[in-house]
């Protein structure tokens, strides 16, 4: 299968901000960072200003997603992570962030704080600890760190700083006040997508490929939304085929042509599972019906090069087929 697309990555990018950039026009839930599982309800959300992530990860199996940001002037990052803790449920706030928090249970500086040191209209309550540790490199990191419960979900949200920090600064509480977890959102196409696309960045082709899929089944058939069906579907296969299950692949592609047969990169992705498995007679095939489509790609998206392809770069000494590949273009 192909690399990764250009297209993937300006998706996943947009998607980002999406989460995590702040307007003074919208409200603090708005404009604030969220994470929400795949298929799990709940949903994470806090209000930072200045803030922008860096990095984003997520486990298999939809388990949990996380977000590190950092400041404006460098000086605070963020952790902020959804996970699943079933083996400890029913949760509290305080249960998932004592289980959390066991390690530094011996930490002299650890200072446990009241739920009601922060003021927030939420069911949930948060409960904060401050702590300061080692970090590998031998520098001191000092830590404020929240957590919101329930049921089997737990939010973990720490800040730290090499320079000391507390719970009561200004900026941080006004973090806190806004920070809760509802429990009862039910998650949407762009959560369980972003979800997919974290795992394909990090090349988790295998766990990415049924959640590119469940994906799929939150959208609509309709036109509105062909071009994300196109995206979402193109990556699925391409998971598949790229985590090594073929048959897979193709029966998505298969079906996609039958509901949308004008799409150009069907075909293609058709002819890379040929090549995978070594049909080359097909894949010829597909190749033809994806280049005579060229002009039938999503808007800033292009044909790839098959010469260039790593479907295709093990037949470079087949002359007949290479000489093919290279008439497509």
């Amino acid at each position: 299968m192909r690399r990764p697309s250009l297209l993937l990555a300006c998706i996943f990018m947009s998607s980002i901000p999406a989460l995590g950039q702040s307007s003074s026009s919208q409200s603090a839930f708005d404009a604030g960072f969220k994470l929400s599982l795949p298929v799990h309800p709940g949903q994470l959300q806090w209000h930072a200003d200045g803030f922008k992530i860096i990095e984003a990860s997520a486990k298999a199996k939809g388990q949990e997603i996380g977000l590190r940001g950092k400041d404006e002037t460098g000086r605070l990052t963020f952790l902020g992570f959804l996970f699943l803790v079933p083996e400890q449920a029913p949760l509290s706030s305080a249960k998932c962030r004592d289980g959390a928090l066991a390690e530094q249970k011996n930490n002299p500086s650890l200072k446990v704080l009241a739920p009601s040191q922060i003021e927030s209209s939420e069911n949930i309550p948060v409960a904060l600890a401050t702590y300061s540790a080692q970090g590998h490199d031998g520098k001191k990191s000092f830590i404020v760190r929240g957590f919101a419960a329930i049921g089997d979900i737990c939010g973990d949200l720490e800040f730290y700083s090499e320079t000391s920090i507390s719970a009561e600064d200004p900026d941080l509480r006004k973090i806190f006040e806004s920070y809760r977890l509802d429990p009862g959102y039910i998650p949407q196409f762009k959560d369980v997508l972003l979800y997919a696309q974290i795992l394909y960045k990090h090349q988790m082709y295998q766990a990415a490929a049924p959640i590119f899929e469940q994906a799929l089944s939150k959208l609509d058939d309709n036109e509105a939304q062909r071009t994300m069906r196109r995206v979402t579907t193109d990556q699925a296969g391409m998971s598949y085929g790229m985590s090594g299950d073929i048959r897979k692949a193709r029966a998505l592609f298969e079906a996609a042509i039958a509901k949308d047969p004008d799409y150009a990169m069907y075909y293609y992705n058709l002819a890379c599972a040929d090549a995978e498995e070594k049909k080359l007679a097909d894949a010829r095939v597909h190749l033809q019906e994806a280049f005579a489509r060229k002009g039938n790609v999503i808007p800033g998206e292009k044909l790839p090069d098959p010469t260039k392809d790593d479907s295709f770069l093990p037949y470079r000494n087949n002359k007949d087929f290479w000489k093919f590949l290279e008439g497509l273009h």
